[in-house]
């Protein structure tokens, strides 16, 4: 059996957890059966499993408004997928931009399709700043291509209940299959070379956080706590990839006013290389994921495989990969009815952040209990091994039918 992957994000172009589980989800697939990876990008492992091909556009003679070229963009790079010769038993898409071409794969060459669920275009409406009328496009791609699958494939319990409330998919369809986390990979580090080269002391403890710069990541919150947290730790921010041009400037304004208010931020405006960030995420006291829309937030999973407490919302996935006073602290989100992708009370929200935060700082020995508690968690729920026999599984089932 071959499985076909299309994917915005590979290796080495990464910069969200779909990528994360793209890559490894294909590796360990590729243990067992023939795997095929399509994605935007330069990309080129041929003759290798998984085999690898990046398709590449050309956007500069696009006159249409800007917002709208990453998404003519995608369909393009779809349609590319398609042209060439599809051989694979089964077609595995990840994220809006591959939908159109697992569609054209399923009606042109018959191929059952599945597609993984990392995030939902109806509870991300700030995407519209992003994408203009593009997201009306995302919107109607996504519902058309769900309800089309062959089967569906949730990553939390959480996103199952969003897909049966949002979608019209036969429940039949429907599956959770988490996801991963390398554990050889993502394990403790006493390296601190990272820490130095990013101007970290080594000697003074520090809260962490790791992501883009997105309403969904809700990185702007953590910031404004920063004013109520304690003044005898660090706060280091990996924070790059800004979605728009506005959500940057509102960051570097939250930072530079609490910058003002206190010393020891430290602002890491990129994405950083994997081995840094594992270092990071080992050497960090606490890590902080403040999101207010989160389908799984793998970046929790791999802070807890690293042995470090978490400090996270109570949104989405993140409530069953974070278990709240055994492996970190659960701070609530109470959201807007009308608006549900913003708290009610923005400044209540970062208060609760900063409390959290301030009573995990205080408390080492507390810190290393969560910290194994995580660490034992992920070995024993979150393997890529179990996750990819589930797959396989899925996708035997289909190629049966």
């Amino acid at each position: 059996m071959k499985a076909l992957f299309l994917t915005n994000e590979y290796p080495p172009h990464i910069y969200g957890g779909a990528g994360v589980h793209v890559d490894y989800l294909s590796r360990e697939l590729a243990k067992s059966m023939e795997v095929e990876v399509r994605c935007f990008g330069d990309q080129a492992s041929l003759g290798t499993n998984p085999e690898v091909r990046g398709f590449e556009v050309e956007m500069g003679a696009y006159t249409c408004p800007k917002p709208l070229r990453p998404v003519f963009g995608a369909v393009q790079r779809c349609l590319d997928f398609n042209t060439r010769d599809i051989t694979a038993d089964v077609v595995h898409c990840h994220t809006w931009y591959s939908h159109f071409g697992g569609l054209l794969a399923k009606l042109n060459y018959g191929r059952p399709l599945v597609i993984t669920v990392h995030s939902l275009e109806p509870l991300r409406p700030w995407k519209r700043e992003q994408l203009g009328g593009g997201y009306d496009f995302t919107v109607w791609l996504e519902k058309t291509a769900l309800e089309m699958a062959d089967a569906v494939i949730a990553v939390s319990k959480e996103t199952k209940s969003d897909l049966e409330r949002l979608f019209a998919i036969e429940p039949s369809r429907l599956h959770v299959i988490y996801n991963g986390i390398d554990l050889q990979e993502y394990r403790p580090s006493e390296n601190g070379d990272a820490l130095i080269r990013y101007g970290i002391d080594p000697a003074k403890p520090f809260l962490l956080f790791v992501g883009r710069i997105t309403r969904q990541k809700g990185i702007v919150h953590l910031v404004r706590a920063i004013e109520m947290m304690g003044r005898d730790f660090q706060i280091v921010l990996c924070a790059g990839a800004p979605d728009t041009p506005a959500i940057a400037e509102q960051m570097k304004a939250a930072v530079k006013q609490a910058q003002e208010i206190r010393g020891g931020i430290i602002w890491i405006d990129e994405m950083l290389e994997k081995p840094d960030v594992i270092k990071l995420y080992s050497r960090a006291a606490v890590f902080c994921c403040p999101s207010i829309y989160e389908p799984f937030g793998i970046i929790n999973l791999e802070a807890m495989a690293c042995e470090t407490a978490v400090v996270a919302s109570a949104v989405g996935g993140i409530k069953e990969v974070v278990v709240d006073g055994e492996t970190g602290f659960l701070v609530p989100v109470e959201q807007m009815k009308e608006s549900p992708f913003e708290p009610i009370d923005p400044m209540k929200f970062s208060r609760d952040l900063a409390t959290r935060i301030n009573e995990l700082m205080a408390d080492p020995e507390l810190q290393k209990k969560f910290g194994r508690a995580g660490r034992k968690r992920a070995e024993e729920k979150f393997s890529w091994s179990a996750i990819a026999q589930e797959t396989k599984q899925l996708y035997e089932t289909l190629v049966r039918k």
